[in-house]
């Protein structure tokens, strides 16, 4: 994966990738956005909508194809990213992330679609995503609940890369350093959103968190994305509420893994830390993200059969992982 920073390396970037005609992706949000490239209006997608559902994949697909496109530039958090990724998939074009938040989509190859008729989330994997560029100016406007929300949605990333099934040792290198510098910063930019340097330092932080992630999930991530799936809500804030206590029921099964990752936080106990961030970022209770207690056994239930449920170090039933739910409803 390359990792540029600066939007000023934008043009060289798309030049030593042999990118000329790149397909913006974003949402209306970034409609007068200004990039050191031209890009006209008919090669600007700005369909992108929460959770990457179906017809936005479609129409961005179609812009694509329409357009001559020979490469995808999306511009956004977690759902213009994986809008970009299911293009990628369907038509091999490869994929150059401006990330604008810290969820660490740019840096996997699947993604994450969910249909609202239905309440499903699939995905599929296979992007060609071979760059990140990442502008921390582009975060400064970041809404507290979604800097809060990602930030430790990244944080979850670097927790269960390290007890993962899945986990190596080159990502653990990168799931210490990663959750170190969210524990750091992520206060800092919640005190100061408009700081570039602790901007800056967060979003470091994410991309090692991103690169965390080829040492899998765990339960936590798929109870939040179960979560999502069912409501529709936003998965940066379901990691934070899910990742405290996914990790006290892993504590005897993950003792130092996490003894490991509390020793990168800097405390003797990661999980009352991690409470505490999410608490700090405003996350509360599920019900406030619009979690009905009537729909905690069905997502449970769900959660438990997602293969990143399959890579916990201890399995889930799930009444157990309803329970869990519970605690946090």
């Amino acid at each position: 994966m390359i990792v540029r920073w600066g939007l000023s390396a934008l043009p060289g970037l798309l030049a030593e990738l042999d990118i000329a005609r790149p397909l913006l992706i974003a949402s209306g949000r970034w409609r007068g956005v200004e990039l050191p490239v031209e890009i006209p209006a008919e090669r600007r997608f700005h369909g992108v909508a929460g959770h990457a559902p179906p017809q936005a994949i479609a129409e961005a697909l179609a812009a694509a194809v329409a357009t001559g496109a020979d490469g995808l530039l999306p511009l956004g958090g977690g759902s213009a990213i994986d809008t970009a990724k299911a293009v990628s998939i369907e038509t091999g074009l490869p994929v150059v992330s401006i990330p604008t938040t810290y969820s660490g989509a740019e840096m996997t190859t699947a993604y994450g679609s969910r249909d609202a008729a239905t309440g499903l989330k699939t995905g599929k994997g296979g992007a060609r995503t071979i760059a990140v560029l990442c502008e921390p100016l582009l975060l400064l406007d970041l809404p507290r609940a979604e800097t809060a929300g990602t930030a430790l949605n990244a944080l979850d990333h670097c927790a269960e890369a390290l007890y993962s099934a899945r986990r190596t040792d080159e990502a653990d290198i990168d799931a210490l350093a990663g959750a170190a510098l969210i524990a750091r910063w992520l206060p800092e930019v919640l005190a100061r959103p408009r700081d570039v340097e602790a901007r800056t330092e967060l979003l470091r932080g994410a991309v090692h968190a991103g690169l965390a992630l080829r040492g899998g999930m765990g339960l936590a991530h798929a109870l939040a994305q179960s979560l999502g799936g069912w409501t529709g809500g936003p998965h940066g804030g379901f990691n934070a509420l899910v990742l405290p206590p996914v990790l006290r029921f892993n504590a005897e099964a993950a003792a130092e893994p996490i003894a490991r990752l509390a020793a990168a936080l800097q405390t003797d106990d990661a999980a009352a830390l991690c409470e505490q961030l999410a608490r700090l970022g405003g996350f509360e209770r599920l019900r406030d993200l619009g979690v009905a207690e009537g729909d905690l056994d069905g997502i449970a239930a769900a959660a438990v059969e997602k293969p990143a449920a399959r890579h916990n170090p201890r399995p889930a039933s799930a009444a157990e992982a309803a329970a869990l739910l519970r605690s946090i409803w």
